[in-house]
């Protein structure tokens, strides 16, 4: 798996109206959303219930575990990186009580290794923000006899996945410019303009 499966699926996206039901999918239609970033939480929540999902929505880590303690979801949509810590020990905890919990990460830019890490550890699925609910649907629904999930409506561009893959090795370089450009064969001075720019838009 690597960043840019999104962009190399080659099935064809089922229409919203195509997707099966999440209680016959999972089991359940329980959904938990964990994201710290409210206006985006609260617009999720209202999308991904359109979609037959029943939501219960956390703000933080803490809040997240203890929806965790009191019931088993079928679904679960996690934000990676909050205030109160990494959501990457809440994927293991989910599939450890459910291991048919079926998990999406979604992640901002510059952590895209952490989702790739959710992913190594049993989600099905990462999508960068700004996410879209029908994508986030049609990952947690797809038929898991798929190799991969459909692709998204609206896959990043070229120009940022090649941004979000210097983030990466920034990020693994510990943050070290010279040693990132010479792992990219970067002149120092290319890769400062790089970094020092705003994302491409997805």
């Amino acid at each position: 798996m690597d960043d840019l499966h999104q962009m190399q699926r080659t099935a064809v996206a089922p229409t919203t109206r195509d997707l099966p039901n999440p209680h016959d999918v999972a089991g359940s239609a329980d959904l938990l959303l964990l994201d710290d970033d409210a206006p985006l939480r609260r617009t999720l929540a209202r999308a991904l219930e359109r979609h037959g999902f029943e939501i219960h929505a956390a703000e933080s880590l803490a809040e997240a575990r203890e929806l965790v303690g009191g019931r088993r979801f079928g679904f679960a949509v996690l934000d990676l990186r909050l205030e109160d810590g990494h959501a990457l020990g809440l994927v293991k905890e989910l599939l450890e009580q459910a291991p048919g919990t079926r998990i999406a990460v979604i992640t901002g830019y510059g952590n895209i290794a952490s989702a790739v890490a959710a992913v190594k550890h049993g989600a099905l699925d990462y999508l960068a923000k700004p996410v879209d609910a029908d994508d986030l649907a049609r990952a947690l629904l797809h038929s898991s006899g798929d190799a991969l999930p459909p692709p998204p409506e609206q896959p990043m561009s070229p120009d940022r996945v090649r941004w979000e893959h210097i983030q990466r090795v920034f990020e693994q370089c510990g943050r070290n410019v010279s040693e990132t450009a010479r792992r990219l064969n970067m002149h120092r001075r290319t890769l400062q303009r790089i970094l020092n720019k705003r994302a491409p838009r997805a």
